[in-house]
């Protein structure tokens, strides 16, 4: 496995869960280039991906997510996909796929729940918290979860503060970004900067709690426990009604408490030996 030293000056190898993260985000971008160059309809999909609080309540469940494959400008997406690869790369050198792309996943769910809550707690008390209404588009929210935990784990490794030829460490580099989008809630752009908050907070979140092997890793152990559960109690319940049957027939058969069946012979040769 690749160690990183106290600096990074160059970007780690594009595999697993970061090749595939840059890929389908490459992919959804051209695919909405071409359909733009082709008809008008792919405005119609990308306003359908975003997410948007409003439409999102009315049925568009699915754009908590798609929101981050929405990429309407080159250069914004050139960055994303360069800190994606950059921040997603050092942490699969330090932890496998499954993991970072549990805690993208996280922080991108939880980008879209701030920007819900923001938009609830405008809605019910003051609309001009939301500032200039706009929907939810691009990978910042994972993009933020990830550097958040970073600080969090590797708070000492320097990176670049580009474009100054200047070292920061990774913790000083994550507080800087939070006062950045805490000076961007006095804007307009508000909902955007809670949003990122928010994505930051899920990253930290997933750290502190989720397990070392990532969520899916947990949810197929759970899974797996309640599948075990079942045929253990499916056992138990076969081996009572095998005791009834065996009663009927004048003979006397004893099970454990896992469903085995009890030799007495044999724990009687074991009391006398």
């Amino acid at each position: 496995m690749a160690r990183f030293g106290s600096s990074m000056l160059a970007f780690p190898d594009l595999r697993g869960a970061t090749r595939r993260l840059i890929l389908i985000n490459l992919a959804a971008y051209f695919a909405l280039l071409i359909g733009n160059l082709a008809s008008s309809s792919a405005q119609h999909i990308a306003g359908a991906l975003a997410f948007d609080p409003l439409v999102f309540l009315h049925g568009y469940l699915w754009q908590p997510i798609t929101y981050s494959l929405v990429h309407p400008g080159l250069l914004g997406t050139l960055f994303e996909l360069l800190s994606l690869w950059f921040l997603a790369g050092f942490l699969e050198s330090y932890h496998n796929a499954n993991w970072v792309m549990s805690l993208y996943i996280v922080s991108l769910l939880v980008t879209a729940a701030a920007a819900l809550a923001l938009y609830a707690i405008a809605i019910t008390l003051a609309p001009s918290l939301l500032g200039a209404p706009s929907p939810l588009y691009g990978c910042f929210g994972g993009i933020f979860g990830l550097l958040a935990a970073i600080g969090l784990l590797h708070g000492d490794v320097q990176f670049m503060l580009f474009p100054l030829p200047i070292g920061i460490k990774a913790r000083y580099l994550v507080i800087i970004y939070a006062l950045v989008a805490i000076a961007m809630l006095f804007g307009q752009e508000r909902m955007y900067a809670f949003a990122q908050l928010g994505g930051a907070l899920g990253g930290m979140a997933f750290v502190r709690m989720a397990p070392r092997r990532g969520a899916s890793f947990l949810l197929s152990e759970s899974w797996y426990g309640l599948r075990n559960r079942y045929y253990r109690w499916k056992r138990r319940r076969a081996a009572r009604r095998f005791e009834v049957y065996m009663r009927s027939q004048g003979r006397t058969v004893k099970f454990d408490g896992q469903g085995k069946l009890i030799d007495e012979d044999s724990e009687d040769k074991k009391r006398w030996n």
